[in-house]
């Protein structure tokens, strides 16, 4: 499918099976390298680790870092919502937002060191309370995740 995907790419008077070759060498590296961080489910196990967070602060972590987040800029913003709240791959963040991987990779760089002096320079909570409900701020930040991941094109 990657080779019929990117046949606009074959040089024509080349090995064609020595580029087939090579797209199937970086995807199995690329799952390689993605490999390492996916660890199989076992329900009963999971159910056992479900826990309510009895973190009376969490609440308020949340607002601060919703508040943090609007002050970002919008290309971060983006892609820390992309990777880190919808979880989609740096590859599928970087088709949605129409740039490479590296670019990606290099906004939320920046956009985490950016949260964290937003955060540290407010006293980690030390802001204006707004009136929105940490359950308002969290369906709003899901709902701009949904919102983003659904500009992926769907892969056939």
């Amino acid at each position: 499918m990657r080779a019929w995907k990117a046949r606009t790419r074959y040089q024509p008077g080349t090995s064609m099976k020595a580029w087939t070759f090579t797209i199937l060498r970086n995807l199995f590296l690329s799952e390689k390298r993605r490999s390492w961080r996916s660890v199989s489910l076992d329900p009963t196990v999971a159910e056992a680790k479900l826990v309510a967070n009895d973190d009376a602060e969490a609440a308020e972590h949340l607002l601060d870092l919703h508040a943090a987040m609007q002050q970002l800029p919008v290309d971060q913003r983006e892609v820390l919502i992309l990777v880190g709240s919808a979880g989609l791959t740096y590859e599928q963040a970087a088709e949605i937002c129409g740039c490479a991987v590296g670019t990606v990779k290099s906004r939320i760089s920046r956009g985490r060191n950016a949260l964290a002096e937003i955060l540290a320079a407010n006293g980690n909570g030390r802001r204006k309370r707004s009136s929105e409900t940490t359950g308002t701020i969290f369906e709003t930040m899901l709902a701009e995740a949904n919102l983003l991941s659904s500009r992926l094109a769907p892969m056939a």
